[in-house]
């Protein structure tokens, strides 16, 4: 089996960085290693960090610090570059990963040579409907998050790349300084350009906060162009199904929705992020209790 490395650009992430570390530690495959990438936190991320790898003395927890350049893509590179692992997983700082998700994204690369970057659907941990909120993010993705004749697009929030495509692609991919672009489609068109395949699977989940949708409608217009931008960028790659008409129609009800349900967990005291794969880890946890009797 492939070994596994992740890596997390983050900025000022004090709130969900202690949570995301805890997912990508209770794993049913140990990570080779787990690279979270400060990029000039003004909060207390660093510190939240240290203090995990403190109380987390075993875990392959490393502390970097990309502070030549603010901004998602120079750090991103500078996590990427970094890693040792056979396959590259890139996650967010406020995603929880599935107990699984390390076992299954190894299997993908070690069973398909060709794979060269993989990617599979999302769940809003803190809003209601999860489960159904992940068959309708299937959906989306096996049909509509698409280019070139069904290709494969990857999703920042829970993708994996073999190390040596990226490193085929790495001085390639667009630094876009004017931020307008999604970055990961970016890498996506890079790596088909190429002729590198890129592969969904339903089992390679992740659970992903859903803030970006209490944004104001401004900006989550300006989000919604970057699919346009980065296509325009990249005139020789097509698509037929634009995924953001959907995530338009989602806006308003989740817009509304958001701030009522963070008000329902704060009086209910519950961490959603903890909640989201809680029973998951627990059977882990009492495995692991069996084998060390």
């Amino acid at each position: 089996m492939l070994n596994v490395s992740i890596i997390i650009p983050a900025w000022n992430e004090e709130e969900r960085i202690a949570d995301c570390l805890t997912n990508t530690i209770r794993q049913t495959v140990c990570p080779h290693e787990i690279l979270v990438v400060d990029n000039r936190s003004t909060d207390s991320t660093c510190t939240v960090v240290e203090e995990f790898m403190t109380q987390h003395p075993e875990a392959p927890i490393r502390l970097l610090h990309q502070d030549e350049e603010q901004g998602l893509i120079p750090t991103r590179n500078y996590g990427l570059d970094a890693a040792t692992g056979d396959v590259l997983g890139r996650i967010d700082a406020d995603c929880m990963l599935k107990p699984d998700w390390v076992e299954v994204v190894s299997g993908i690369f070690t069973e398909d040579d060709e794979a060269m970057g993989a990617t599979g659907p999302v769940s809003y941990y803190d809003m209601p409907a999860r489960k159904i909120a992940l068959r309708g993010d299937d959906h989306v993705r096996r049909h509509s998050y698409r280019a070139d004749n069904g290709q494969v697009l990857l999703f920042g929030s829970n993708m994996a790349l073999r190390a040596t495509a990226w490193k085929q692609i790495r001085n390639e991919v667009c630094r876009d300084k004017s931020d307008v672009m999604h970055e990961d489609v970016d890498v996506s068109l890079h790596l088909l350009g190429r002729g590198l395949k890129t592969v969904y699977s339903k089992r390679m989940v992740c659970g992903i906060s859903a803030r970006r949708m209490y944004t104001s409608p401004s900006s989550f217009h300006a989000y919604m162009k970057r699919f346009r931008n980065t296509f325009e960028a990249h005139p020789e790659h097509w698509r037929t199904h634009k995924s953001e008409h959907t995530l338009y129609i989602m806006y308003p009800w989740l817009h509304v929705l958001y701030p009522m349900y963070q008000k329902l967990l704060e009086v209910r005291d519950i961490n959603p992020a903890e909640r989201m794969w809680f029973s998951m880890q627990s059977e882990l946890e009492d495995k692991d209790d069996l084998q060390d009797m």
